[in-house]
């Protein structure tokens, strides 16, 4: 009897943090596993473009995408691209939360302006950079047309490739500069002072003091922003350039729409997922392997 009451406690005791954890696992389940197997699972078929059949055909989806030029340079694409946004985006949002940490007053108006850019959607913001820069009525093209140069990234592929980028690091700055802003506030301001009474001048302090304690967070930011630029901005480039011009605007994510959801070519489009997917683990690794190994906790 001793023992069956000893059971019956030592599954009370658990079930509780099984249902503190079954929500996520529910959400991990259902909005990353499941679509994940059946992306992997439509990788080994060629379907029709009806959906009425499809035939095994083990790797061919995989060796066809490797032998397109296009796709290859679809990721060549998708890397620069990632890399501009990442480097733009995280470069910004510490100079704002630097300036931000410093202002006195007014700081409240300061950080909810430049937050608010998170709240736009993505397809949103890419409207409204494709208005800025339209090379017929844009206030910024019309700009640079009166200082001698002409701007139409409709036809230009490097004008619009620097679009994009600049919209999608536009999008993700106000993200990350909530988390440096928060970094910089976790910094005992003692450490600082101390550092100014020896003579260290802003730069200094910045560097040696400032900048490794916000190691942490520059680290998470970096995993994070690298996923969301690969994976997040479908929607500026959509609403922007469609891929164009000649394919120069065409990163992955949205290389796996036109060839499944316009081209009608689900297993090729599969197959390009689960490789996207790959890609992203490997960037991940290779960030947690060697990057955080430069991370002061």
């Amino acid at each position: 009897m001793q023992e069956k009451r000893c059971y019956f406690r030592q599954n009370r005791q658990l079930l509780l943090p099984v249902l503190f954890i079954l929500p996520q696992m529910l959400v991990i389940g259902i909005f990353f596993i499941f679509p994940a197997a059946q992306a992997i699972s439509g990788a080994m078929f060629l379907e029709d473009p009806f959906g009425l059949s499809k035939e095994f055909v083990w790797f061919d989806n995989f060796i066809m995408l490797f032998q397109d030029p296009t796709y290859r340079d679809s990721i060549k694409v998708s890397l620069f691209f990632s890399f501009w946004v990442v480097l733009l985006s995280m470069g910004a949002a510490l100079l704002l939360a630097v300036l931000a940490d410093r202002v006195r007053t007014g700081s409240r108006i300061y950080t909810s302006a430049l937050t608010m850019p998170y709240a736009v959607a993505p397809a949103v913001a890419g409207v409204l950079w494709a208005f800025l820069f339209n090379p017929n009525s844009g206030v910024i093209a019309h700009f640079l047309e009166s200082m001698g140069y002409t701007w139409n990234h409709m036809l230009n592929g490097n004008q619009a490739m620097l679009l994009v980028i600049i919209a999608a690091s536009w999008k993700q700055i106000a993200y990350n500069f909530l988390f440096f802003l928060a970094g910089l506030h976790a910094i005992p301001k003692s450490l600082i002072e101390a550092a100014a009474i020896d003579g260290a001048g802003f730069g200094r302090r910045f560097w040696t003091i400032v900048f490794p304690l916000l190691s942490p967070t520059t680290f998470y930011l970096l995993v994070i922003n690298t996923i969301h630029s690969l994976f997040s901005n479908f929607g500026i480039i959509h609403s922007i350039t469609q891929g164009g011009p000649g394919m120069s605007t065409n990163i992955l994510v949205y290389k796996v729409y036109m060839d499944g959801f316009v081209g009608r070519d689900y297993g090729s489009s599969s197959a390009q997922s689960v490789i996207l997917m790959l890609i992203v683990i490997l960037l991940t690794y290779i960030q947690f392997k060697y990057i955080e190994r430069k991370v002061q906790y």
